[in-house]
């Protein structure tokens, strides 16, 4: 648990620090790949954000070594607090009431998953077969660059509402979802005897290549979704994707049982569900975005 509460203070850090630095580059684009990493690895404050998430890639590997899957995703959740309390105070973000109770509805499911824990009954896993790896996360790849692309197109209409980011964070939190179930994979690889033997049985399988994969497109993606959305929006609607494909399909693909105890299974499956309603009151639009300033309005004839 500890090493998960450091996980979501790094990875909370990494997002606004990467926030901010995009706030003051020219604007970024998908398409434009090449463009779009010169200018970030150009901000120093921006490489200090990154720094910060693969140190919170470390601890995950940690996390995943001792602790459940569906019960890791529920701590990681609560990381979106202190995201939002910090994109407040360093990026000015205002929350709206709704975001306010949801954050509340976080804690409470946080909370349900921690209750649902029992060290003597909780099984980790550390292996599942490849063929049903793949199954999963394929199509799950497929389905997130495709969704991305869908908003990109919806995105350009002129007349279009500004977007809240919530289709975006569905998409890329498809892809880090397979880059946690690879993660997860990883960590399975952590207590071989021989470090030459790991590394090979490692390159055998679909992890890094998975890693590799959901890497590159997600930092594209995510860099450019982030520079045009509310990191207090975009980020909790793409780690709740994650947590909840990563604590579904992952306790399936790796065979981690549930809770036998009826009162625990209640608690994470009530803490799962709470996740969920928190995603879809998330509205999909920025309302506050649409507004013109006031100037504007003086100047429109009736």
């Amino acid at each position: 648990m500890a090493a998960a509460l450091v996980a979501n203070t790094l990875y909370s850090i990494g997002f606004v620090l990467e926030k901010r630095a995009l706030s003051s580059l020219p604007e970024v684009s998908i398409r434009q790949p090449a463009r779009l990493l010169r200018l970030v690895l150009g901000s120093p404050l921006w490489i200090g954000g990154s720094l910060a998430l693969f140190a919170g890639f470390g601890a995950q590997l940690i996390v995943y070594r001792t602790l459940p899957i569906a019960a890791a995703q529920g701590i990681f959740v609560s990381g979106l607090v202190l995201l939002v309390l910090l994109s407040a105070r360093l990026l000015g973000e205002e929350t709206t009431g709704r975001e306010r109770y949801a954050l509340g509805a976080i804690l409470a499911a946080l909370l349900m998953v921690v209750l649902s824990l029992d060290e003597r009954a909780d099984t980790v896993s550390q292996a599942a077969p490849y063929p049903l790896i793949l199954l999963v996360c394929v199509p799950s790849l497929a389905a997130g660059v495709w969704l991305y692309g869908s908003a990109e197109r919806r995105a350009r209409h002129r007349h279009r509402m500004p977007t809240t980011g919530v289709e975006y964070g569905v998409a890329v939190g498809l892809l880090y979802g397979v880059s946690s179930l690879a993660i997860k994979g990883v960590s399975s690889y952590l207590t071989s005897s021989g470090l030459g033997g790991a590394v090979i049985d490692l390159l055998r399988s679909p992890y890094p290549y998975l890693l590799l994969f959901t890497g590159a497109f997600g930092l594209v993606m995510s860099q450019a979704a982030l520079q045009r959305c509310r990191a207090s929006l975009i980020v909790p609607v793409c780690t709740t994707v994650t947590c909840l494909f990563t604590a579904v399909l992952g306790t399936l693909s790796f065979g981690e049982a549930l809770p036998h105890d009826p009162l625990r299974l209640a608690l994470r499956l009530a803490g799962t569900a709470l996740a969920v309603s928190v995603l879809l009151s998330m509205p999909k639009h920025d309302q506050s975005a649409a507004q013109p300033p006031i100037g504007a309005k003086e100047l429109t004839p009736p």
